[in-house]
């Protein structure tokens, strides 16, 4: 590998200039072994979030990434392999609902996932609610498990892509969390790590989620696409709204709760429709066309998956779910319809009651979260629920009540008209 120097590295990206394949295989590699000083890299992420990158360093980079650690091999499955990424939102507990169905369908989905931090919630919290359930698996072990029944949600090895987990927590401290190029490298080169067949984009856009305008949103979700392609993998993205939060529950054992309703065959309404957009995307990458998923719901075939996929991880699909300790009832002053529910608003609450974490590694309460009653363009009364808080700490409702104040509206409804859940397609 071609020596360079840091600062070098870093001039060129800072004074607008692209930089070369062996500056950047030689910065990513000196990064993860501890040879660029962080504020160096931190001087280099500042630089890529001020000037960009072309398609070219983009992918060369996120194949530095890779390269920094194992790549996993699934070929000898005997069904092919199709994986989903969520850029994170407020109740976006699909994943739980979709791994199952798809795998249903007679795919193997190798869902590796994250915890949440901050306003987002995170998948293995999620799971880890459910008493007994473990996060972390063996290569063999996630093998066999997709083999068998095709579904495994687990988190990733510290063998995949280790240059972007020190990347990650960088960005995170440094102002540099909203880099585009930094944002798809880091999904896409653990996601191509992944050795996944192909690969199914929902990329959240409003105001729970990481991206708030459309435009920068369908940059990221270009990119993104451009990037599996250039790695061979098939890859759609679908852009979807995030204004409002996903289904009636935000946390993690409720959140559980509302996907075995959707497993179950019934569930809220738009939880359903991303989790049957999102199946049919995976199933259509994957060459899969003549399974309706909707049916896999209805006749209790995603069901069986998800009490396998549980069991196998060490859980108990039959144990009661966590009940926080304490509840907190927000109603409606006035009669109307229900005009606004604000994802940012909800997300922050439910993490303020315990659901969420301010910092890698703190806990989380597996029954705090928050519930609403109503969702926009519904009617309400004065007087009727609107919110029940949860949390296991009393103290806990006022600084949630406050992150729920000006969240929501309720008028008379005149003009009201609901935006599509799903924004766009890129592929």
């Amino acid at each position: 590998m071609t020596q360079h120097d840091a600062i070098e590295v870093i001039i060129a990206k800072r004074d607008g200039g692209t930089l070369s394949d062996s500056q950047i295989d030689w910065v990513i590699d000196a990064y993860t072994r501890g040879e660029v000083a962080h504020e160096q890299m931190s001087a280099l992420a500042m630089a890529i979030l001020l000037n960009g990158m072309d398609r070219r360093e983009i992918a060369r980079w996120t194949q530095a990434m890779i390269a920094s650690g194992e790549r996993m091999d699934f070929s000898a499955l005997s069904r092919p392999t199709t994986d989903k990424h969520s850029t994170g939102g407020v109740g976006d507990k699909i994943t739980l609902p979709l791994t199952p169905l798809v795998a249903a369908c007679g795919l193997a989905v190798p869902q590796l996932s994250g915890r949440g931090l901050g306003h987002t919630g995170g998948t293995l919290d999620k799971l880890e609610s459910i008493p007994g359930w473990e996060a972390f698996l063996s290569n063999q072990e996630m093998f066999d498990q997709l083999d068998d029944f095709g579904a495994v949600v687990c988190a990733a090895g510290s063998g995949l892509a280790p240059a972007d987990k020190k990347l990650y927590a960088l960005r995170d401290v440094t102002g540099t969390v909203e880099a585009i190029p930094l944002i798809a490298s880091s999904i896409m080169s653990k996601k191509i790590a992944e050795g996944t067949g192909s690969l199914v984009l929902d990329v959240k856009v409003g105001s729970g989620a990481f991206m708030k305008d459309i435009d920068k949103a369908r940059e990221l979700a270009e990119t993104m696409v451009a990037l599996g392609k250039d790695a061979g993998v098939t890859t759609v993205a679908l852009l979807t709204g995030m204004d409002t939060p996903l289904g009636f529950t935000a946390g993690n054992a409720i959140e559980v709760t509302e996907s075995l309703e959707v497993l179950a065959g019934g569930g809220p309404a738009d939880v359903v429709e991303l989790t049957l957009e999102l199946a049919r995307e995976m199933l259509a990458a994957a060459g899969v066309t003549d399974v309706d998923p909707a049916e896999k719901l209805r006749d209790g075939s995603a069901m069986d998956v998800w009490r396998k996929m549980i069991t196998r991880q060490k859980g108990d699909p039959d144990a009661p779910m966590a009940v926080a300790k304490e509840s907190h009832v927000v109603t409606a002053e006035t009669s109307g319809t229900l005009t606004r529910l604000d994802a940012m608003s909800v997300g922050l609450a439910a993490w303020r009651l315990g659901a969420g974490r301010s910092k890698q590694g703190e806990a989380v309460q597996a029954g705090a979260g928050v519930v609403w009653h109503a969702r926009p363009g519904d009617l309400v009364a004065a007087g009727q629920p609107l919110f029940t808080l949860l949390t296991d700490d009393e103290w806990r409702f006022e600084r949630a009540l406050a992150a729920l104040e000006g969240g929501w509206a309720v008028g008379d409804g005149a003009g009201f008209t609901p935006t599509p859940l799903v924004r766009g397609r890129i592929s």
